[in-house]
């Protein structure tokens, strides 16, 4: 039997969990209301909180910032922390690399700990970044700093199958994405929860709240609750009251810590900027590059295009430096490849668009280069905090057409940007104009990166609304479409004005389809009564000597005919006129005229002149075209022209089968209705003309059959006494008319009687089987008799036969034939 205190372990034990179950929920519970208690009594203005461990922070997120090494506050920090460890809705402007992430993710995390936030309460926290490079890299922190918090985030950006991000959504409590796609899913995903959201942070707030983003925006509010924690954190922060108003902020807290400083941008970094005309961009970017190969740097380009045509085309150039880019219309994949392959090397070139200007943290960057101007000084701003980061140091490159100099300086320093000149030395500067032409010519996709980098670039100077300094009349575009290897500038109808605009469109095929515009009057119209071979094409077009010397040697002094002005070279490369078809009418119409007429009007020397080939005129062959279309039975047959049908008659002369006649012969005929009747009336007697000649020539056939059948009947009735029919005589008949094979039939056969011979002839009958009754009678089998009926049968229906005396070729013979068919 067992002993109560064996018995009752089981009961203790269980007793004990539970009550050390409920010790740490009230240990719990004590924690909390004393962590809202230090919160509560925060000095917001205390000079003494220097370190994260000052701050009243849950155990879960001192500790993951103290393994990920973090351990002083920066500025933006200590300012803004307190504020959103109080609930404050926040609006946060610093300057780059000061530290804005942790500013905002450590309010989000203590908020959702002071709520006791588990995986059942759904969504609580929002984060949302304008790029998806930023989304990632914010994530990336999160992680670290989270590591020991139970709450479940996700990233949300893009990139991957809709369904498997919405299958996870329900059970996430934290979420960095950015805006399209979080309005996808708020749209589309019904486990999507927001009802009990508790914070909506927005990194670089002031790129979200344009007009990029507004209808987004807008749409995204519109599915959170109103009562909510809202931070809102950029370097260059927006202070309109539209943008606070379409958040509901609630008294919002306005943190610039770095309002007065001296610069907008960190005191750590040097800005230069170089005076470059635009088309020698190029040349001066490969230049810098090649005397900073033990760099990190990144060079900024207004559009994507322009990206993948430096990249494309510097490469190949081998300047000695790792190249990479990075533009919006990658895949996912290859961005984040490229962001960590650019972030893990020493040295390294990257050309980016401003998707990488904000708030990515490249480590050790040395040198930001601006090839294009940035279309506002936000932007500057941005792009050149990409380096001197966290107190380091740091250079920015600002190139500069002199035609934008004037007004970008003024813009810089009404913004407390300061920035030096500086000179580009002659050693150092590399002219690669001549080798992108050289690849453009032998690259046909390098041209079209060429062509559409020009029109992007334009696109972008033309959208401006600062035209004080992006003008584009001011710009050099020719020259600037000769340094990206283009033989000329490309025609955009739509950035043209007035006249120019009204010639574009109302130009032909063949004038837009033309290389060049040399070929086009001062009216933009295409030169009439001048034929344009291809030589007189090559030798117009802008820039090609620079490409070969083969064009060169083609091209005059002058530039613009194919010859010198000597007269011993006149005949040096003569092209010969050639004459197309509208010509060989012309000529052939000529050929009618007076003799002095025709002599003017004649073909060139050399060419041959074809007649008899059934064109309206004579074939002029003067060229190989025109030889091949002897050759050709398809074009020749366009050259005779349309074919006429002809008939002959029985006396073999040619007429048209059917001629239309005219109204005037039609009318002078009589009426419609009297010709009518005329037609009808002699068709029907030549029809019936038609059927007595047919019952003539029948009754002739009939008659000829019928004694052709009297004479056989009388030859047979004169046969031999014995009833055989007489034989007919074939060649080699005897004299007298007699068959020798009829006397060799009448010989009697050698062995055997006539009897015997007649008998072995006759096939032989089979014996009848017989059986025998019972009684001892005889009868035949019954098998046997059933055959011998069969055969009876089938004699009775043989018997009769219908004669037919002749050949049935009327419809009333054949229907006798067949009565006498159905009568059997």
């Amino acid at each position: 039997m067992p002993s109560r205190t064996s018995a009752k372990a089981p009961q203790r034990q269980h007793q004990n969990k539970t009550e050390t179950k409920s010790l740490k929920r009230k240990r719990d519970q004590e924690d909390l209301q004393k962590l809202q208690d230090a919160v509560d009594k925060l000095d917001l203005k205390s000079d003494e909180i220097v370190k994260f461990s000052d701050l009243p922070l849950s155990n879960a997120t001192a500790s993951g910032l103290e393994a990920s090494h973090f351990q002083n506050l920066t500025d933006i920090q200590k300012a803004a922390v307190p504020l959103g460890l109080k609930g404050k809705d926040i609006l946060a402007a610093a300057k780059t690399g000061s530290g804005k992430t942790l500013a905002f993710l450590i309010p989000v995390l203590e908020r959702l700990h002071r709520a006791q936030w588990s995986e059942y309460d759904g969504l609580g926290a929002l984060i949302i970044s304008p790029t998806r490079e930023l989304a990632v890299q914010t994530f990336e922190v999160l992680r670290k700093i989270g590591r020991r918090s139970p709450y479940s985030a996700g990233l949300v950006i893009g990139g991957k199958s809709l369904q498997d991000e919405a299958q996870r959504l329900h059970r996430m409590n934290i979420l960095v994405c950015t805006p399209g796609r979080i309005l996808q899913h708020l749209d589309q995903t019904s486990g999507l929860q927001t009802d009990n959201l508790q914070i909506l942070v927005l990194d670089e707030a002031d790129r979200i709240m344009d007009m990029g983003f507004q209808q987004t925006v807008d749409a995204l509010v519109q599915h959170l609750p109103k009562t909510r924690q809202t931070l809102l954190f950029s370097a260059t922060q927006s202070k309109r009251i539209s943008d606070l108003a379409r958040l509901s902020l609630k008294d919002p807290e306005y943190v610039s810590v770095h309002e007065a400083a001296v610069a907008a941008t960190p005191t750590t970094l040097t800005q230069s900027y170089v005076v470059t005309p635009l088309p020698d961009k190029m040349n001066t970017l490969f230049g810098f590059i090649k005397a900073n190969k033990k760099c990190k740097m990144i060079v900024f380009l207004s559009s994507g295009k322009q990206v993948r045509f430096a990249y494309e085309s510097l490469r190949h150039l081998q300047p000695g430096i790792s190249l990479l880019h990075l533009h919006g219309r990658q895949k996912q994949v290859a961005r984040l490849e490229i962001t960590s392959r650019f972030s893990a090397s020493k040295y390294a070139c990257l050309f980016a668009t401003d998707i990488v200007a904000r708030g990515l943290d490249f480590p050790a960057v040395d040198f930001v280069v601006q090839v294009d101007c940035p279309e506002d000084l936000d932007t500057y701003i941005h792009r050149v905090g990409r380096t001197a980061r966290y107190e380091a140091k740091g250079n920015a490159v600002l190139f500069l057409d002199p035609s934008e100099e004037a007004g970008m300086l003024k813009l810089l320093e009404q913004r407390k940007v300061p920035i030096r000149k500086v000179n580009v030395k002659e050693g150092k500067k590399q002219d690669v104009q001549n080798s992108i032409q050289s690849m453009i010519f032998s690259n046909r996709d390098l041209k079209y990166l060429a062509q559409k980098a020009f029109i992007s670039y334009v696109k972008s100077v033309n959208y401006n609304k600062n035209k004080e300094i992006f003008n584009l009349d001011k710009l050099d575009l020719d020259g600037y479409a000769t340094s990206l290897g283009l033989p000329g500038a490309p025609q955009i109808k739509r950035f043209q004005n007035g006249e120019d605009v009204k010639k574009l469109k109302n130009a032909s095929r063949a004038m837009l389809s033309s290389d060049s515009e040399s070929d086009l009057d001062d009216d933009g119209k295409k030169k009439k009564g001048e034929v344009r071979t291809k030589f007189d094409k090559l030798v117009s077009r802008k820039n090609q000597d620079v490409l070969t010397d083969h064009y060169a040697k083609l091209v005059g002094e002058d530039g613009e005919n194919g010859v010198g002005d000597d007269d011993e070279e006149d005949d040096f490369l003569a092209v010969k006129r050639v004459l197309k078809d509208d010509d060989f009418d012309q000529a052939a119409s000529s050929d009618s005229d007076s003799d002095s007429d025709a002599d003017s009007t004649s073909p060139p020397i050399g060419t041959k002149v074809l007649t008899g080939l059934g064109g309206d005129a004579p074939l002029v062959v003067d060229s190989k075209r025109r030889e091949k279309l002897l050759q050709s039975k398809k074009k020749l047959l366009r050259f005779k022209g349309r074919p006429d049908k002809v008939v002959f008659d029985d006396d073999g002369t040619a007429h048209h089968p059917y001629r239309i006649k005219d109204e005037a012969d039609f009318q002078r005929d009589g009426d419609a209705e009297d010709q009518r009747r005329r037609f009808v009336e002699g068709e029907a007697a030549r029809v019936k003309e038609a059927d007595a000649d047919d019952k003539q020539v029948a009754r002739e056939r009939r008659r000829e059959k019928k004694l052709k059948r009297k004479a056989r009947e009388a030859e047979e009735a004169k046969g031999g006494a014995d009833g055989m029919p007489m034989p007919t005589l074939v060649a080699g008949d005897d004299e007298d008319g007699e068959d020798p094979l009829a006397f060799l039939a009448s010989l009697p056969t050698v062995g055997r009687s006539g009897s015997e011979a007649e008998e072995e002839d006759r096939p032989r009958k089979k014996a009848k089987k017989r059986v025998e009754r019972d009684d001892g009678s005889e009868e035949e089998d019954d098998d046997r008799k059933q055959k011998s009926k069969k055969k009876d049968k089938k004699k009775s229906k043989s018997k009769k036969v219908i004669e037919v005396t002749e050949q049935p070729d009327t419809l009333e013979d054949y229907e006798t034939l067949a009565a006498g068919l159905l009568d059997d």
